[in-house]
């Protein structure tokens, strides 16, 4: 047990030494013996160098791959064909990456190697160019093996920005997607951002992964995206790289009515008019009007696509009326409602005449009356109060006379044909007669019949009250033609 952990101490000392001695710079002293290609006469000219080269490309990419510099192996042999090569001495001390050589026939490899010979080392030296590096080699002439001496970063060229802004116009809140994937040779990008009145906003960070953004504005105006791009050793892009986006400006609703509030103008034309309306940097392209009761309920819209954007509405029905309208300019955008609450009662008081031939009691003496009539709405269309008065003038001479009348009547409406009743009043038919009080009843149809007027037939019955009236002997009726107005 005792010699086992003597023999694995002994082996970890070992190791530790094997790789301290691996990690040390190894010294090299002299050189000529462990060439990579065949040398035969005098010291190599850069064509032979060259020619060399090309002779052993096989042992050559065996070695870079060997190295970990595979990807140098194919820009090493297309740019040795052009390079040209310097003569140098590398002095004593100078250190080498890596050096290629042959021995016993096959190519091996030594790294971080320093020149420890009494004299400095005679060399071909030259450059090849891979992702803005430049690696030295050097051959050193009496062997020509392949050596990587130093490791150069080239200047990078300048990055190219790029910089798209979409759509260019847009409205209030809508997406603005800054785009600047078509930048060129850069490791991030920035974009700031102007408002209309040239304050920055804000400054927003890209990179070549993720190098597109959204943003969106809530006023209006044209706003300025300036940006730049930053390549991998820090310098900043030179071309001109900006955009504009136009953030357009919602409309502005006006909205008046002819009458407010609109006494007596139910099923009478209201205008709704909208013309003042208007749009800072277009114009108006539509009005939308929209018109709810007092619960909400719509009862009519209207949409105008032409100016003055005006609208004659009529109403039917009494009440109280919520208008509301939104105007929309040529970009699309959308105005704040505008609202009028509106006020709209029904004529509930007419006057009208009324005329035709009238008959007295049970003689039926022939008469011709016409009467004035004021006629006001208990409840419209339904229930009416009606106050009448005019004259008789009799066809027939004594004894029958010309006589005054006047009643007051309730009548009821049920589409067009409406009937009542009520107390009356006439003067003396004839000689010897007195003055009658009575009760009458109206019965009549409409022949036509709006907001404004009225006209049809009327058939009254006047029946007198009080001892020795009979129906039959002082009755009256008449049948005429009204009309309202």
């Amino acid at each position: 047990m005792r010699n086992k952990k003597v023999i694995v101490i002994l082996v970890l000392l070992l190791a530790v030494f094997a790789l301290s001695t691996y990690a040390e710079t190894k010294k090299l002293k002299s050189i000529g013996q462990y060439t990579l290609v065949r040398i035969r006469g005098k010291v190599p000219t850069q064509e032979v160098m060259k020619t060399l080269v090309d002779r052993y490309a096989a042992d050559i990419k065996y070695g870079f791959d060997m190295a970990g510099a595979g990807d140098l192996y194919l820009p090493f042999m297309d740019q040795l064909k052009s390079a040209s090569f310097e003569e140098k001495s590398l002095p004593v001390g100078d250190k080498l990456y890596w050096m290629l050589f042959r021995s016993h026939g096959k190519v091996k490899i030594v790294q971080d190697i320093e020149w420890a010979g009494k004299a400095p080392l005679d060399v071909f030296a030259f450059t090849i160019k891979k992702d803005y590096k430049a690696y030295e080699f050097v051959m050193p002439r009496p062997c020509g093996n392949i050596s990587l001496r130093s490791i150069t970063d080239l200047e990078l060229p300048p990055a190219v920005c790029n910089l798209a802004v979409s759509p260019a116009k847009v409205n209030l809140k809508d997406p603005v997607t800054v785009d600047m994937s078509g930048t060129q040779l850069a490791k991030s990008m920035e974009v700031d951002v102007f408002g209309p009145d040239g304050a920055k906003l804000a400054t927003h960070a890209f990179t070549p992964e993720s190098a597109r953004k959204q943003s969106s504005f809530d006023k209006p105006g044209v706003y300025t995206f300036k940006g730049r791009a930053i390549n991998a050793q820090g310098k900043v892009s030179s071309n001109l790289c900006e955009a504009k986006v136009v953030v357009n400006a919602p409309p502005t609703c006006a909205l008046t009515t002819s009458c407010l509030p609109c006494k007596n103008m139910v099923g009478r034309p209201i205008t709704i008019d909208a013309s003042g309306s208007a749009d800072p940097d277009g114009q108006v392209a539509k009005a939308d009007f929209a018109i709810t009761d007092t619960a909400g309920n719509a009862v009519d819209k209207f949409m105008d696509g032409d100016a003055p954007f005006v609208w004659e509405k009529i109403f039917d029905e009494p009440g109280t009326y919520a208008i509301t309208v939104v105007v929309t300019d040529d970009f699309g955008a959308v105005s704040e409602p505008c609202r009028v609450v509106l006020e709209v009662t029904q004529k509930r008081s007419f006057f009208s005449v009324e005329g035709g031939p009238f008959f007295a009691r049970g003689s039926h003496g022939p008469y011709v009356y016409g009467q004035v009539d004021w006629l006001y709405w208990i409840t419209p269309d339904k229930v009416d109060f009606t106050l009448a008065g005019g004259g008789a003038i009799a066809l027939k001479g004594d004894p029958w006379k010309s006589m005054v009348l006047a009643d007051a009547t309730i009548n009821y409406h049920a589409g067009p044909v409406y009937f009542g009743g009520g107390v009356g009043f006439t003067t003396s038919v004839k000689e010897g007669r007195d003055a009658d009080f009575e009760l009458v009843g109206r019965l009549g149809f409409d022949l036509f019949k709006t907001p404004e007027n009225m006209g049809g037939l009327i058939f009254q019955l006047r029946w007198p009250v009080g001892s020795g009236r009979s129906f039959a002997d002082n009755h009256k009726f008449g049948l005429g033609f009204r009309f309202l107005f």
